[in-house]
């Protein structure tokens, strides 16, 4: 077993990486493609389905030109939430994919939501009100492309779709089900209920499975594609946020996910099914659970926003920037001597669910000048989530005692201090950088027998590196500061601030 490897496919939005690891999470050898994001008209994100299966197949390629693929035992798919595609009799997409970015359902929301009821979609879903979930995209569709509609004889998530390439089977995960919005969580089936409001049968829809179940098994023609053995294994994974937590094993209530990236993404693990309006509910990617998680959309987008379209510099000529901005926002004291900033850039999910709420800056004076800015952004984004985070264990009666950080901005040692300080928390510094792909990996090791849990797989394949401990001092101060963050929105959101900005694609 230990000459074995299994290997995570992290698909995400901009690239697909193929990753082998060993019994103790070792990383073996990787190989990664890039995928296309189309916007044909603002606010709208499209993909070509076939764009994800080329270069899943590439990295795949990639990887199996490293190592043995004889000792491939198994894969499992981690993938991008929220995205789905459509496709016809013959397996082909009616159009384009739409992606979790995607904001043309915008006013679809309230209505369909009316239809089924908030509360009822709520409790069978596990998703309040909000954009995100991509049952509002197929309301759209139903509408504004009906005879599209009407061709489309499978709906598939990501997984699904490269599952089906991968075996022939139109099979796919709970944790990959669950994003679509019309999942009936707490049963782990379709929703007849939603889905007779949408004209679409259980036949349009793949197969789920609990996470860790082989789905299938790779066929000649995709052995051919891919560079891996015929009949290798593929198992159930799940969405990439639900993978990332297995892969920092965030199994138990006191460690929560958190993922530093575009968004800003945390989930505290609970074994019963439970809904509030301060986070969306998600199935666990393992045998039984769900993730309690909280999601801010503006994460190191607004830190590339401030660099990109304020500061005027482009971070690929002077890829430095980010290191000048931390030394200098290094020198100012907690607090920003006054400087508040609220990060609802793209607007705001949990706890508020106001798709028209808009980021403020408060306190400038003079005196600021871009490294005040700069730690502003990185202190607002922590109190957000100590705000969110004081939420979880409000609703769930849980104590959170540590971070399993992941993403892009934890590589910041300030971001990281900041946000151990304002919420009082443990920030883990995890030994693999690549928490999707280990936490599919899971999936696949679990599949392929090597353990008998989940929670033995990831007490042995998941490891931490280094921990970033509060500092007390800086934790009272930034306690004041959470006291007037948590006002700043109910004093603004009725204030006009809702007007459309122009931007070169409108």
């Amino acid at each position: 077993m230990k000459s074995e490897i299994v290997v995570g496919i992290d698909s995400s939005t901009t690239a697909t990486k193929a990753i082998a690891w060993d019994f103790y999470g070792k990383y073996i050898a990787g190989g990664s493609s890039p995928v296309r994001l189309i916007s044909p008209q603002a606010n709208y994100y499209e993909q070509d389905p076939e764009n994800w299966w080329h270069s899943m197949a590439k990295s795949l390629q990639e990887l199996t030109h490293q190592i043995d693929k004889e000792r491939i035992t198994a894969l499992a798919i981690s993938n991008q939430r929220e995205t789905f595609v459509g496709l016809d009799k013959n397996g082909n997409p009616v159009r384009p994919a739409i992606t979790w970015l995607d904001e043309r359902c915008k006013s679809f929301v309230d209505k369909f939501a009316a239809v089924i009821g908030e509360d009822r979609i709520h409790q069978i879903t596990g998703k309040p009100k909000d954009y995100a979930p991509v049952v509002y995209r197929l309301a759209w569709m139903k509408e504004k492309e009906r005879d599209l509609f009407r061709e489309v004889a499978k709906f598939c998530d990501v997984n699904t779709y490269l599952v089906h390439k991968l075996t022939g089977h139109y099979k796919t995960s709970w944790a990959s089900a669950d994003p679509m919005g019309i999942f009936d969580l707490e049963n782990k089936t379709w929703s007849q209920d939603i889905l007779s409001h949408l004209n679409i049968t259980l036949q349009q829809l793949p197969d789920a499975y609990c996470p860790g179940t082989v789905l299938g098994y790779v066929t000649k023609t995709a052995a051919e594609d891919t560079g891996l053995r015929t009949g290798t294994k593929v198992v159930a994974g799940g969405g990439d946020g639900q993978a990332a937590g297995l892969g920092v094993n965030a199994l138990i209530p006191e460690r929560v996910y958190l993922n530093l990236g575009t968004a800003v993404v945390s989930g505290a693990f609970t074994k019963n099914y439970i809904i509030d309006r301060s986070f969306r509910t998600m199935v666990s990617c393992s045998e039984d659970g769900y993730y309690c998680e909280t999601s801010l959309r503006s994460g190191t987008f607004l830190i590339d926003w401030f660099i990109q379209q304020v500061l005027k510099i482009d971070p690929v000529r002077k890829p430095d920037i980010y290191r000048q901005l931390e030394e200098e926002a290094k020198q100012i004291e907690p607090g920003s001597e006054g400087l508040m900033i609220l990060p609802y850039w793209n607007a705001v999910m949990n706890p508020y669910w106001d798709p028209d709420a808009r980021g403020c800056i408060i306190g400038l004076s003079s005196g600021h000048h871009r490294g005040h800015l700069y730690r502003a952004i990185l202190e607002g984004i922590a109190m957000e989530q100590s705000m969110a985070t004081a939420a979880v264990e409000r609703s769930t009666g849980s104590r959170t005692e540590e971070f399993a950080a992941m993403g892009g901005g934890a590589k910041s040692e300030l971001w990281r201090q900041i946000i151990a300080d304002s919420s009082g928390k443990k920030l883990l510094n995890m030994s693999s950088d690549e928490a999707s792909s280990l936490g599919s990996g899971i999936s696949a090791a679990v599949g392929a027998g090597w353990f008998t849990s989940f929670e033995e797989a990831a007490k042995t394949m998941v490891h931490v590196k280094g921990i970033t401990e509060p500092i007390a001092q800086n934790s009272k101060l930034y306690q004041d500061l959470l006291n007037k963050y948590r006002e700043i929105y109910p004093a603004i959101r009725d204030i006009g601030m809702r007007g459309k900005v122009k931007t070169s694609e409108n």
